[in-house]
């Protein structure tokens, strides 16, 4: 087990969960916008407003993008079990 596998190992983890976090905070990110671009437009001042908007895009973003999430988080875990060899030398 080398320095340079366990930072390839490292690296690929974090952009797992990078790629696994984003369709979740890319949806309420946009939501949040449009929802702020909206009070905005209207003067509408409630702080409120923005939590449930938000809260159901995110979990329609995860509804959408679980067997997308899934597929890549078994990839992974296949890929590491595939090299549990070097792990153990």
């Amino acid at each position: 087990m080398t320095a340079d596998y366990i930072t390839g190992f490292f690296f690929e983890a974090i952009k797992i969960t990078l790629l696994l976090s984003a369709p979740m905070l890319l949806a309420g990110l946009l939501v949040g916008l449009l929802v702020s671009i909206f009070q905005s437009v209207t003067s509408i001042n409630e702080m409120t407003l923005t939590f449930i908007p938000k809260m159901l895009a995110v979990a329609l973003a995860l509804i959408f993008s679980f067997p997308w999430m899934m597929q890549t988080l078994v990839g992974f875990t296949e890929q590491m079990f595939a090299g549990m060899n070097q792990f153990i030398r």
